[in-house]
This record gives structure tokens, C-alpha cells and sequence, in this order.
């Protein structure tokens, strides 16, 4: 693939990634960004991840092959009109938001048909922000991408490639069909989260207790719940007649668990738990995409000081680097007390053989 100019509006979370694993696997790109922060394009041009910092209507871009819109959803509607008077025929214009049928509508509007892929890598974390991107988070991550009708399929073989040499996988959908889903396996679950959060914080003691025990299940199903709320008022408000939908068949389950707990109903509610056990079990146990990618220790550790420094330095004197690290307060659900992280499975098997040689009683999922 030739050396390319690349665009990003917008350099957060998922822009940073996206720009740092072009940085990686294509170091002849040519990268120049805007960003709400400077400080934000400061450290990006400070770290090599991108040559140039933009305005934020700067007619730099022009010179794009590619320009990703990576602002909130709502906000990256408002620099098509911009974009459309300074682009190269042959650029492709393309966005990051969780939401497609709005802005495809508004390609169409403006006559971008031509120019228009929308972009969606199913991949993140409650965390947000440039700070927080990787040159790795989308590796192995599904890609939907949704063209907009007229444009050639060259192009969109060309941005098909573009998104595999990342490391991700693509899946081409209408816009229709990815909002529904996403609707589903995105949308939903956060404002399931929200709401059981907003549950415990009004059912809590005035001492708080329920806070204090939250035990590791609640915590891993409700870990969403911590993003951006910018973020996600704004996917709400773009995508509410498919979230309103979905939301439909949630609230009518609700209603079916709470009329088999009242009644007592042991058949009925195992057949609820069997159901959803079957269907749970039948889904990729990948956190993104069809990969594994957590490699997952946990390590049951001595109440002394110093503990955690004596694993951790044995485990960088190894040559072996943690991707996170946690102490589990409540063993609920878990088999050790302190929960390692690894970026692959090599570091975690290494890791392994090196702890049980100290003598340290581990347990591994991955």
C-alpha cells in the first residue's frame, strides 16, 4: 500500500489507538490531527504519533487520502459541511461513532456519498481520552464498516485493507443492520449497567454496605458504566428508535423475572437461568472479536508489606510486562486475591511457571 496522508478530527481514546497503530505497522503515513485539547496534540506530536497538529477547520486536510472523524457522534456531523468544500476527489471520509444510520444520513444530505465509509472497530474501555490509546486496541477487534452508496468498490476494498493491516477484522454492513445490532450487544448493556448502579446507589444503608460488598460480579457487569457520559448521552440521542426497541424485550424479561420470584416459580426460573446459561455459553469467550485477549492470573499473596513489590519485580526481572493489576477486596466469584493481567498468552504462561517455582498458589484464565 502506498504511503498515505491520514486525517484525524478528533484524537481520544479510540482516534489515538487508531493513529498509533498506523504509527506501528505503517511508519511512512503522513499523520496530522485536530483535538479539542492542545495539550492533547501535544503529546501526541511529542510522542511520534502524529507530524502535524490542525485547527479545527484548518484546510490542511485537504491533503488527506483518509480523514477520520473521531469526535462524539453527534459533534462529528458538524465538519462534513467543512470537509466537503476541501476534499480531494478521491479522499475518503469516514467516522469511528457507534452509531451510522444519523451520519449516513447526513453524508446523503450533502451529496458525500461518494467519499463516505462509516467506520465502527468494536473495541474500547470505560477509560477515555489520548492518554489511555494503545497502538494494540484493535487488534483482533471486529471492524464494521457500512459504505455509503456510491461509493467505488475500490475504495472501499482499499479501506477494507487499510483496516486488516491493523490488525482488525472488517464485517461490511448497512448502516440498518449494524444500529440494531449495536443497539443490542452495545447500547443496551450500558444502560443496563447504568441503571443497576443507579439501583444499588438509591437500595444502598445509609453506612453504605452495599458499596463496601460489591463483590466481583457486580463490579465486572456493571465496569461500563464508568465511560464517558458525553459519550454515550449523545450515541443514546442518535440511535433511539433502535435502543427503544431492544429496550422493549429487556423491560418485558424484567417483568417476567419479577413475576417468577413472586409466584415462586422454581421451574420458570430455572428455565430463565438454563436459557440465557445456553446462549451465554454458546457466545466467544473473546473480550473483542473472536481472539482471546485477557490473559488473567490470580495469585493469592501473603497480608505483609511488600507482597505485590516482591511479585512485580520478579516478574519484570523476567523480562515480563503487566498490562494491569488489582487487588480483589472480595473473593466473590474469583480463586485468588490478586488479579495480574498480561498482554499475551506467552507472558501469562511464563509468568505462571515462575510463580508456582516460587511457590505462590495461582490460578490461571484465559
Amino acid at each position: 500500500m502506498a504511503a498515505l496522508n491520514i486525517g484525524f478530527i478528533g484524537l481520544g481514546l479510540i482516534g489515538g489507538s487508531i493513529a498509533r497503530a498506523l504509527r506501528k505497522f505503517h511508519p511512512d503515513y503522513t499523520l496530522m490531527a485536530s483535538a479539542h485539547s492542545r495539550a492533547t496534540l501535544e503529546e501526541a506530536l511529542g510522542q511520534g504519533v502524529i507530524q502535524e497538529a490542525c485547527r479545527e477547520f484548518d484546510p490542511k486536510f485537504s491533503q488527506c487520502d483518509y480523514i477520520f472523524l473521531c469526535a462524539p457522534v453527534q459533534t462529528n456531523l458538524t465538519y462534513l459541511s467543512f470537509l466537503r468544500e476541501i476534499i480531494k476527489p478521491g479522499c475518503v471520509i469516514t467516522d469511528v461513532g457507534s452509531v451510522k444510520g444519523e451520519i449516513h444520513r447526513e453524508v446523503e444530505k450533502l451529496g458525500l456519498t461518494g467519499n463516505f465509509i462509516g467506520g465502527h472497530p468494536m473495541a474500547g474501555s470505560e477509560k477515555t481520552g489520548f492518554q489511555n490509546s494503545t497502538d494494540y486496541l484493535l487488534e483482533n477487534a471486529y471492524y464494521v464498516v457500512t459504505p455509503a452508496e456510491d461509493v467505488p468498490l475500490s475504495r472501499v476494498s482499499g479501506y477494507v485493507e487499510l483496516v486488516s493491516s491493523l490488525g482488525a477484522i472488517p464485517v461490511v454492513l448497512t448502516p440498518e443492520e449494524h444500529d440494531y445490532i449495536v443497539a443490542a450487544v452495545s447500547h443496551l448493556p450500558h444502560i443496563a449497567a447504568s441503571c443497576l448502579v443507579g439501583a444499588l446507589a438509591k437500595l444502598d444503608t445509609p453506612e453504605e454496605r452495599m458499596k463496601l460488598l460489591a463483590a466481583g460480579g457486580f463490579r465486572d457487569i456493571t465496569r461500563i458504566a464508568s465511560s464517558s457520559p458525553v459519550m454515550w448521552e449523545q450515541i443514546c440521542l442518535s440511535n433511539r428508535e433502535q435502543i427503544s426497541k431492544v429496550l422493549d424485550e429487556y423491560i418485558r424479561l424484567l417483568f417476567q423475572a419479577k413475576y417468577l420470584v413472586e409466584k415462586g416459580d422454581g421451574p420458570g426460573l430455572n428455565q430463565l437461568f438454563s436459557s440465557a446459561k445456553n446462549y451465554r455459553d454458546s457466545l466467544s469467550d473473546a473480550t473483542s472479536g473472536p481472539t482471546a485477549r485477557e490473559f488473567v492470573l490470580y495469585c493469592d499473596i501473603y497480608d505483609e508489606a511488600g507482597g505485590i513489590a516482591t511479585i512485580t519485580t520478579l516478574l519484570a526481572m523476567n523480562g515480563i510486562n503487566i498490562k494491569n493489576i488489582g487487588i480483589l477486596h472480595n473473593r466473590e466469584f474469583e480463586d485468588g486475591v490478586l488479579r495480574i493481567e498480561f498482554y499475551d498468552t506467552e507472558a501469562c504462561q511464563k509468568a505462571l511457571r515462575i510463580l508456582n517455582d516460587r511457590n505462590y498458589t495461582v490460578h490461571r484464565r484465559d
